[in-house]
């Protein structure tokens, strides 16, 4: 369940940081409503994941390890924004260090 909830915490960051790109310095007013949302929920779950026992360091390298790597790649394939081979790579370290924090851990 615990894993549920961080999945709906990334997910609304995702929104929330996708969102941003069409805000238009805040005057585009749904995605504005997106962006706050978006993150609202995403602090809201986040809590609770960290209410529900992760310790913090996991819960928190998760969400930013996972949200980060997410809009990378949505970026690339739905935004037209490139991605160098050293920016894979770098989404590659990410996802490896989350990988080891949470194999690294006692749960």
């Amino acid at each position: 369940m615990v894993y549920i909830v961080l999945a709906v915490a990334i997910l609304s960051e995702v929104l929330g940081t996708i969102s941003l790109r069409f805000v238009e310095g805040l005057s585009k007013p749904f995605p504005l409503v997106l962006v706050v949302l978006g993150y609202g929920s995403a602090f809201v779950a986040l809590s609770r994941v960290l209410k529900m026992g992760i310790p913090v360091g996991a819960a928190y390298a998760i969400w930013a390890g996972v949200g980060v790597a997410l809009v990378a790649l949505i970026g690339t394939v739905f935004l037209n924004e490139t991605m160098t081979l050293v920016q894979l790579l770098g989404i590659m370290l990410i996802i490896g260090g989350v990988v080891a924090l949470e194999a690294g851990g006692a749960h």
